[in-house]
Parts: C-alpha cells; sequence; structure tokens
C-alpha cells in the first residue's frame, strides 16, 4: 500500500503573526476521507553553545502554555525565508551574548508530527565569544551554564522536557562519548 494522503480541500480557520490553522479534507490511502486540522509553522532553531569545559548555556524562560518556567538551550523562530544557520547564529547573540568561531549542523527535529509543519534545525556551537545578549521587547529570560554531564542527567530525570533541548542534549552527550566534539 502507498502511504499518502491525497488533500482534496483546505479550509483557513486562522492566519496569525506566527501560524496558520487549516482544515483539510483528505482522501486515505484505502480511498477513504478524513479530515486533518494542521497548524503551520515557519519553524525554528535551537543552539547548544558548548564551551571548552563541556559547559553547555541554558535559558530559563516562562512558556505560557505550560504556566510554568522551562529550561532550555537557546533557541527561536525561522523569519519567512530565513537561513536556519543564519537564525542560530542570531538567536545565540540575542538570548545569550555569545558568538561562535564554529557552528555545525546537528540534523533537525519534528516536535510535533501529527498537527504542526513546525521543523526545528540543530546546531552546535563552539569556540564561544562574549557580546551582549540583545532580547526582544517581549522576551524575559535567564541564562545559566550546565555541564554537559549534569544536562544529560537532568534529561534521564525528567527536569529538562522541552523535546529540541533533550534531542541535541543526547546527540551531542552521543558525540562525546564516540570522541567526535573535537
Amino acid at each position: 500500500m502507498e502511504l499518502f494522503e491525497k488533500t482534496l480541500n483546505e479550509k483557513t480557520i486562522y492566519d496569525g503573526r506566527i501560524l496558520r490553522l487549516h482544515v483539510d479534507d483528505i482522501e486515505l490511502p484505502n480511498g477513504s476521507r478524513a479530515i486533518r486540522e494542521i497548524v503551520e509553522h515557519p519553524g525554528g532553531v535551537c543552539v547548544a553553545a558548548l564551551s571548552e569545559s563541556e559547559t553547555l548555556q541554558f535559558v530559563r524562560q516562562y512558556r505560557y502554555p505550560y504556566h510554568k518556567v522551562l529550561l532550555e538551550l537557546p533557541a527561536g523562530k525561522l523569519e519567512k525565508g530565513e537561513d536556519p544557520l543564519t537564525a542560530g547564529i542570531r538567536e545565540l547573540e540575542e538570548e545569550c551574548g555569545l558568538v561562535a568561531d564554529r557552528v555545525i549542523p546537528m540534523g533537525c527535529v519534528y516536535p510535533t508530527v501529527a498537527y504542526c509543519s513546525e521543523i526545528i534545525h540543530l546546531y552546535l556551537a563552539t569556540g564561544l565569544h562574549r557580546t551582549a545578549q540583545h532580547l526582544d521587547a517581549d522576551e524575559f529570560l535567564n541564562t545559566e551554564e550546565i555541564t554537559l554531564a549534569d544536562a544529560v542527567r537532568m534529561v534521564m530525570d525528567g527536569e529538562i522536557s522541552d523535546s529540541k533541548t533533550v534531542a541535541l542534549v543526547l546527540k551531542i552527550a552521543r558525540m562525546k562519548d564516540e570522541g567526535k566534539l573535537g
């Protein structure tokens, strides 16, 4: 069986500043019909700034949908048509006041595959230099450094639950274990 769903009709419910919501009538692989509710999102970036002493720069930020403060790696939304690498470099300096000599792609994650089109591009930044934060007017966060080992423990203990952060911390830890960080 071919695993493909054909869009028959798309109806926009909401078109906002950050996302668009539409409801689609679709045809399933077996010919039956169904409805899909889709949130279109421009995507984002997440950057792990790893120091020579193997600490990572984190941000604590209030996340309104969960009504609590979460511990995350620096991240941000892509602007329309923006290159993800450029966005990652921008977000690292805006949120943490850091620039890096080297920024390498670490893949991407699809955080909510059932109903959202968001793709988050992951990066590892090394060779860090301190500049100054440039937070957006509506952005409030605190930064802190955590060792890679402690970050892995916090992921495994459930203290860090943000999906992009979990994925990137574990990818970096695996690279370290395989001797691929140098």
